[in-house]
């Protein structure tokens, strides 16, 4: 894969093609590199950025921004962030060209919000509020998601697809330490938001997509926001 220079990066968001994509893949890829750094240069100080990155319900308040940052970190193992930015760069393309760049970006980060409110709520559920979860899985199976509510409202035949999700969301169950319930968050948020951006209120039905983003992506992250606040307080 030939990585572009900055003219062919122009000219790829002007044509449409997936810059998002390879985007998140970039920087997901550069953090990783710096985690495996520190985590063998400077051991304590790897320690502490992990600590305040990664998703912890117990420490979300004290550090709010780890709803946007763990999504960019992964596990020590290659093969951890080598899966996700594989399977991102199956499916990303395809929604990045139909949805537009901004629109893809919202679409992945609302994902990544719902996958953290799913680790959230099992936390207030077992009580399990130290569980720490990192990585770009839940904002992805959101992006899955989404694909197979747009093949379904198409009339596509999702079957393959839906064995797909069933088998990605069963790997927890012979793999450990997997978080399953970031995928489930994610899930359900993407599927949401592309519910959202097919059918949706029937006044924003004629808007462009850009227009029918912001509105629908912005009023569920205040709803998963919102929702995340809710579990953590009561």
């Amino acid at each position: 894969m030939r990585v572009p220079d900055r003219r062919s990066i122009v000219g790829s968001w002007r044509s449409g093609e997936p810059v998002v994509v390879w985007g998140i893949i970039v920087v997901c890829s550069v953090v990783w590199l710096v985690q495996t750094g520190l985590r063998i240069l400077a051991p304590d100080l790897y320690s502490s950025l992990m600590m305040s990155t990664m998703f912890v319900p117990a420490l979300v308040p004290a550090y709010p921004w780890s709803w946007l940052t763990s999504m960019f970190l992964h596990a020590p193992s290659i093969l951890h962030v080598l899966f996700n930015m594989l399977t991102l760069w199956v499916v990303g393309p395809y929604l990045e060209r139909a949805l537009g760049h901004i629109p893809f970006l919202v679409m992945y980060l609302v994902s990544g919000l719902g996958g953290s409110v799913g680790i959230l709520a099992w936390a207030r559920i077992t009580g399990q509020w130290m569980t720490a979860s990192y990585g770009a899985s839940g904002a992805i199976f959101g992006l899955f998601s989404a694909v197979l509510v747009a093949y379904h409202a198409m009339g596509e035949d999702i079957r393959s697809l839906v064995v797909w999700i069933a088998i990605n969301l069963a790997i927890p169950f012979v793999v450990s330490n997997v978080a399953w319930q970031a995928h489930v968050g994610g899930l359900v948020a993407g599927a949401v938001l592309a519910w959202l951006m097919v059918s949706g209120v029937r006044s924003l039905r004629g808007r462009g997509v850009g227009t029918r983003m912001a509105v629908y992506g912005g009023a569920l992250s205040l709803v998963l926001v919102a929702a995340g606040v809710f579990l953590i307080v009561a």
